[in-house]
């Protein structure tokens, strides 16, 4: 992961490159919008899909494979988020 750009309070994109299951890239988007005293975080993940890629859609929802890491990401961007920082 690589972020590519950035804008503090509004957006972060990633480029990914995947191993495994396939090779593959992708850019990854973290919006977030405040909603009074907390940030509501939207993480959207954009590809292309080859010939093979899309064959192994078929079978494999690429949701319900991602979405547990995308929840677990977005849990411990949450804790990070309220960890409070120590003095230095």
């Amino acid at each position: 992961m690589k972020i590519v750009d950035s804008q503090p309070g509004e957006r972060v994109h990633v480029a990914v490159d995947f191993v495994r299951p396939f090779e593959g890239k992708s850019t990854s988007e973290f919006s977030f919008k405040p909603e009074g005293d907390k940030t509501n975080v939207t993480w959207r993940i954009r590809g292309h899909n080859d010939f093979i890629a899309k064959a192994i859609c078929l079978f494999i929802n690429p949701e319900k494979m991602l979405g547990p890491d995308m929840e677990k990401g977005l849990a411990q961007l949450k804790a990070a988020a309220e960890t409070p920082a120590k003095p230095q």
